[in-house]
């Protein structure tokens, strides 16, 4: 090669990191779009959110990117989030196409609720529909938790997920009930149709290619959830699911839509939410911000299941959202949040009810409550946190 050829690809080369860090320069205007709360951390958590998924656009579009040799990567974890991430949950998914035939093999854990699904190309930074999709009740797995799973577009025996001429990715989503004793799923992917395929240098094209791709779904991305949370807002604490408000499809939790509600709660005030939860695979009730990131679950009362929550003799759930630890047991800290969004998911459901809430005065809180409503002690409290830690490294080993 010549040093003219050198010298054109190192321009080739500045010319693309110039060009990505001015989109991710022009990204961070979008913490200051109208309708961004003020005065709490929404904005600070804006950026913090398009930090942490410039790693995650490095995965889907430059890392991890290559249908013909994919690799199961996680997607979300206690410090990259983005989409209404399920602080209960391991994301795990890999790039494919619907042409090809691979096999995944491992072993598929214990998590409470299971799902892999096939997604197609659409119009969300996430893709769009389902192509097809599987539980864990419908995989076949061995005793000692073995199992093997092909997606093709042609049908085979055993575990198999059907892919489209449109797919693009496999997700596995995994929700634990009980985090210190579910364990995750380990396994592998492999492309076992067609002729063995070179494995793609990293080379400048490559690179300015993924860099371009990596610095707009970035922005992108933080402006889609932003767009979704104004349609929620409008209607504070009101539960509506996402088909209601949008018709874009999009790789939704299988088994159960989430049912959200816009909440907005000054220092003062509490928003109480009852419902008696139906009988379910799986279900639980979590927080997250403007900017649909969970709040930091390892060390914050955001979110509960049906593991953990307590319900009332009747069998209702009452939760108490405040930002001052009220005692009741189901009591949701806003994590320093004055604005967000709360989530429930019925996974599997023999019905999906609607939770109500209402909003009231802190001071006249025991007014709205029934009488011996669940209560914890101090020292309960504190063994709830301690507990999420442990949950934390065990789900994800850190």
């Amino acid at each position: 090669m010549s040093n003219l050829d050198h010298d054109a690809r190192d321009q080739q080369l500045l010319q693309a990191w110039d060009q990505f860090c001015d989109q991710l320069k022009a990204a961070g205007r979008i913490p200051f779009r109208d309708g961004v709360p003020v005065g709490d951390l929404s904005r600070s958590a804006g950026f913090r959110c398009l930090a942490q998924n410039i790693g995650l656009g490095m995965q889907f579009f430059l890392e991890n990117d290559d249908p013909l040799h994919p690799e199961l990567l996680h997607y979300f974890d206690p410090i990259r989030k983005q989409g209404g991430d399920n602080p209960d949950a391991v994301y795990v998914g890999a790039p494919i196409n619907g042409t090809d035939t691979y096999r995944i093999s491992g072993n598929r854990g214990s998590a409470r609720y299971f799902a892999v699904t096939a997604v197609e190309t659409g119009n969300t930074p996430w893709g769009g529909g389902v192509a097809h999709a599987l539980f864990g009740q419908d995989l076949q797995v061995e005793p000692d938790g073995s199992f093997e799973l092909i997606c093709s577009p042609d049908p085979h025996p055993g575990n198999w997920l059907q892919t489209s001429p449109d797919t693009f990715r496999v997700t596995f989503r995994q929700f634990f009930a009980d985090w210190e004793t579910e364990r995750p799923m380990h396994a592998g992917i492999e492309r076992i149709s067609g002729a063995a395929a070179p494995k793609p240098v990293m080379d400048p094209r490559r690179l300015v290619q993924g860099l371009d791709a990596v610095s707009r779904w970035v922005g992108d991305s933080l402006t889609y959830w932003a767009d979704m949370i104004e349609r929620w807002k409008v209607r504070p604490n009101t539960f509506l699911s996402y088909r209601q408000l949008d018709d874009n499809p999009i790789d939704a939790t299988p088994g159960g839509e989430p049912l959200i509600a816009y909440w907005q709660l000054p220092a003062d005030e509490a928003i109480i939410v009852r419902v008696t939860p139906p009988q379910a695979h799986y279900w639980a009730v979590e927080f997250g911000n403007y900017w649909w990131c969970s709040m930091d679950y390892r060390s914050i009362l955001s979110n509960t299941n049906c593991h953990y929550a307590q319900l009332e003799d009747d069998g209702e759930l009452i939760l108490v959202i405040s930002h001052v630890d009220t005692g009741h047991a189901n009591w949701l800290d806003p994590a320093g949040f004055t604005e967000g969004y709360v989530t429930v998911r019925w996974m599997q459901a023999d019905r999906y009810p609607i939770p109500r809430a209402a909003q009231v005065k802190l001071a006249q809180l025991d007014q709205h409550l029934p009488p011996g409503v669940q209560k914890v002690t101090s020292a309960e409290r504190a063994q709830q946190i301690a507990a999420r830690r442990r949950g934390v490294i065990q789900r994800f080993g850190v």
